[in-house]
């Protein structure tokens, strides 16, 4: 027997400095018997809450549904162990599978390795078995499986989401270093809006923040836009209770009045890539979308701000990036009356600039970024 199938435990994956807020959603839906670890949360889950939460949670990276834990101080026990399970549980040959490795203080130092010792596992299982091997296919797998090694302890799980969750399936396009979608979501969530308040990203660029905050409001789930679930494989996997589930959760989207959400960019591009996203997702064509240059804004009084604006990474650009946050700031405090601004940068050096006292510096990652949230009140 599989262990999440004795333990009833999962594990979601998160990024750097959301376990708690991951743990509050996992909550909300149903999860219980948390525990925060480094970039996760187990939790235990009832299947059909499983399920509504593989399909609707916003904040996580990935779900895994742990099979084995183990021992593991080398390559050639990791191989040999993985041997053993009955991989035709969860693969046919005519899926093809992919592994997303990590390892961490640990006797085996590359993921790289250790992630091709778990292919050759598997391959070789369905070799001596069937005389054929399935196909790797590294991007876009009918199944991922995840390898993950810390302590010189492995664990093998399937992964239920299908991939990282943060690709949602409605961002077609993007411009250049788009937030991540499950970054977007839980700025959202830390920002506390509900739709009380209109909501407006200046710097909108591609959408993604406006999108999460569609989702948030409208209730819709974050795998609305994917077609292929990891969770479909599960040996005791329910299809009647998912379907179920799923129809509930598409049953309690609601409509997104028009003038509630609204995002503007100087960029004529990036405006014409966050309406065509957007459309992709229930009540998109709501959003009010502008191509304007925030400086030309009458005024957001009354209002949530929530935008990532430019960082500026290439060469000679910080003087021209630190002129355009200094105005941005001067145009909070001077046209954003009554508003709460909570403003990501991607170089947190530019927080000076603003030329606002911050009541919060959150720090997260988004990609290779080592960011801060900001928040400011304005009077």
């Amino acid at each position: 027997m599989y262990q999440y199938l004795k333990t009833g435990k999962y594990f979601a994956v998160v990024l750097d400095n959301l376990e708690k807020i991951a743990a509050e959603e996992l909550e909300e839906l149903g999860a219980f018997e948390l525990n925060t670890k480094y970039r996760g949360v187990s939790f235990s889950a009832s299947k059909e809450t499983l399920y509504k939460i593989v399909y609707s949670a916003k904040i996580p990276t990935r779900i895994l549904a742990p099979l084995i834990t183990f021992d593991c101080h080398s390559t050639k026990y990791l191989y040999k162990t993985a041997r053993q399970i009955k991989w035709e549980d969860f693969l046919s040959l005519e899926k093809t599978f992919a592994i997303f490795a990590s390892t961490s203080n640990s006797l085996i130092t590359h993921s790289q390795y250790a992630s091709l010792c778990l292919k050759d596992a598997i391959a070789d299982y369905f070799r001596d078995k069937y005389a054929k091997r399935p196909d790797v296919q590294p991007k876009t797998p009918d199944i991922w499986f995840n390898l993950y090694i810390n302590n010189n302890k492995a664990t093998i799980s399937l992964e239920l989401t299908g991939g990282s969750l943060h690709r949602r399936g409605y961002r077609k396009q993007s411009k250049e270093a788009p937030m991540m979608e499950n970054l977007a979501a839980a700025i959202v969530r830390i920002s506390g809006w509900d739709g009380d308040t209109k909501l407006y990203d200046p710097f909108c660029g591609s959408g993604t923040i406006l999108a999460e905050a569609l989702l948030k409001y409208c209730n819709i789930p974050s795998c609305y836009n994917r077609e292929n679930l990891g969770l479909y494989y599960m040996p005791d996997f329910d299809k009647s209770l998912f379907e179920k589930t799923k129809n509930n959760l598409i049953k309690g989207i609601k409509q997104l009045p028009k003038g509630l959400i609204h995002g503007s960019d100087i960029d004529k591009e990036a405006i014409s890539i966050a309406r065509n996203n957007l459309k992709l997702i229930p009540g998109g064509n709501n959003v009010s979308l502008n191509i304007s240059d925030f400086a030309k804004i009458n005024s957001i009084d009354d209002s949530t701000i929530i935008t990532n604006p430019p960082y500026g990474k290439r060469l000679g650009e910080k003087s021209e990036i630190q002129k355009l946050i200094k105005n941005f700031g001067d145009f909070l405090k001077n046209r954003c009356k009554g508003s709460k601004a909570y403003v990501y940068f991607g170089n947190r050096e530019l927080i000076k600039s603003v030329g606002l006292k911050t009541s919060m510096k959150f720090p997260l990652k988004n990609g290779g970024l080592d960011g801060r949230l900001t928040y400011y009140s304005i009077y």
